[in-house]
């Protein structure tokens, strides 16, 4: 609940922040037109963001026939999820990575890039997938696609501001020029590192679920550090001609990312690991019905623990 309530609150700072430059541009009008056009792109994100993430990237949907073992695996995960069977889909990128979008369950997308079905075992994968299905329960595909719609108006807003709101003849505006101009600068930054509070509150979260969904934390653990370094050394294009989208991938798809920790999309994998690794204890690790036999993963026939070859059954 502790995460859940600092969401709730970093989104409220970030709504505030917006309807204060709202009421600096035009007084209490201002504020209620940047109430409604709040309500206006965040009505547009919610029923296309998905749409547009997955053409932003050439994602190509498959289904039981075209990627039998992907899209088996995400079946049963699923159904261990208590959710609904979302959409799968692969993204032709040798960079390992994986995200979930989506307005609610019902109405879900995975996708997996090429790369991580090349480089990661079957055990992994599920650890991925398990991942990316807790986002899809605990609704943060919502959450991040209004933070991220938020974010990108309140800079929309505050360049406004600077042609608006410092204008001497507006008494709304107690700045005065230079106030504005650094509103320009600031208000966009704060938005920024409240984005990437609540992105970062929400994977160790989905970490979390996504152990206890698959059954195995050290799967994911062994998958973060292995995405971890594809990433460090692969580019991801598309993700650096759209770095607005870095914080929907389960690791920062991003070469250009801030070495400090306050500008970070994500948590440090270390401490991700570190803390699934404390996860991995004898009554997780035991749990009934999640134990592979002998050279099988429990997720079903043909998926041993060798990791998919290429041309395979995954759909490449």
């Amino acid at each position: 609940m502790t995460s859940y309530f600092r969401t709730a609150t970093l989104l409220a700072g970030m709504t505030a922040l917006f309807l204060v430059i709202g009421y600096l541009i035009g007084g209490q009008g201002g504020m209620v037109m940047a109430l409604l056009f709040a309500v206006g792109t965040n009505l547009f994100a919610y029923w296309n963001a998905d749409k547009m993430v997955l053409r932003m990237y050439g994602a190509r949907e498959v289904d039981g026939t075209t990627a039998p073992q992907f899209h088996g695996l995400v079946r049963q995960l699923s159904q261990r999820a208590g959710l609904p069977m979302p959409k799968v889909y692969i993204i032709e990128n040798d960079q390992p990575n994986a995200f979930a979008t989506g307005r609610n369950p019902e109405n879900a997308a995975v996708a997996a890039t090429t790369g991580l079905l090349r480089r990661l075992d079957n055990e992994e994968i599920a650890g991925v997938m398990a991942h990316e299905l807790a986002h899809v329960r605990n609704r943060d595909t919502l959450i991040m696609t209004v933070t991220a719609t938020i974010a990108g108006a309140i800079s929309m807003l505050a360049n406004f501001a600077f042609f608006f709101g410092g204008n001497n003849g507006n008494r709304n505006n107690p700045l005065g020029m230079i106030g504005t101009v650094l509103m320009v600068f600031l208000a966009p930054l704060a938005a920024m590192l409240v984005q990437m509070a609540i992105s970062r509150t929400r994977e160790y979260e989905a970490d979390k679920i996504g152990a206890e969904i698959c059954g195995r934390p050290l799967w994911l653990a062994n998958a973060l550090v292995k995405i971890q370094e594809g990433a460090s050394r692969i580019d991801n294009v598309q993700a650096e001609n759209n770095p607005a989208t870095a914080h929907l991938f389960i690791i920062n798809p991003l070469h250009s990312r801030s070495v400090d920790g306050l500008f970070r999309t994500h948590p440090a994998t270390e401490e991700r690991v570190r803390r699934l690794r404390l996860m991995a204890g004898p009554a997780v690790a035991g749990s009934a019905g999640f134990a592979p036999s002998a050279g099988q993963s429990p997720w079903g026939k043909g998926m041993g623990g060798g990791g998919p070859s290429a041309g395979g059954p995954w759909g490449q």
